[in-house]
């Protein structure tokens, strides 16, 4: 979908704070904001497409990652873990929650049941598309959450990362062997509303 192409051609902000690396990209006049510690804000009044969010770099394929806060986004968004890895290069996605569907180029490989929920896995392959390396040609892995934890309001949950990463592997969807940035991102479409998330 439109969603996944939030990082083209956009600005990108992306530094430490409070512990924590962010990462922030995006068209048109989100407003987005480092809390303390592991908290971000992002904000949109519905006209800018952005994908923000605070986490690790670099990522870690085995870590425990939870968030919780308030997630009004409700139209063409997503509450998902995003990151990156090299070598090969790989880009990943954990939907949490979501209200648009997943990309229709993606493929779906399976299901995994993580975190007291079943996902589905999809695999798409991104073709001369935005990576930390430039323009690339990569596999793009998913893991999607059925059913999405509801948006709308207060959300929180906890994401397995070393479930998924085995669940890719089993079924020959491995990450790269080099981390790179890791973050629980809100990803937004020309949705109006607002995310405040804490991770740890």
């Amino acid at each position: 979908s439109d969603i996944l192409e939030s990082r083209q051609a956009s600005t990108l902000a992306s530094g430490y704070n409070g512990g924590y690396y962010y990462d922030c990209s995006q068209q048109g006049q989100a407003t987005y904001t480092n809390g303390p510690g592991g908290t971000y804000y992002v904000s949109s009044s519905g006209n800018s497409q952005f994908i923000c969010g605070k986490g690790w770099n670099p990522g870690s394929s085995s870590r425990i990652i939870n968030y919780n806060g308030s997630y009004t986004f409700t139209d063409n968004s997503y509450l998902t873990i995003w990151g990156w890895t090299r070598s090969p290069i790989v880009e990943y996605y954990v939907v949490e929650s979501y209200d648009s569907s997943t990309s229709p180029a993606a493929q779906k490989k399976g299901t995994v049941y993580c975190d007291g929920a079943d996902y589905d896995i999809l695999q798409a392959t991104r073709v001369n598309q935005p990576s930390p390396d430039g323009l690339q040609t990569f596999q793009q892995y998913w893991s999607v959450r059925k059913p999405p934890r509801s948006p709308g309001g207060a959300i929180s949950g906890s994401v397995d990362l070393g479930c998924h990463t085995k669940a890719w592997r089993s079924i020959g969807m491995s990450v790269g062997s080099q981390q790179l940035f890791q973050i629980v991102a809100t990803s937004v479409y020309y949705s109006s509303g607002h995310a405040q998330i804490t991770i740890s």
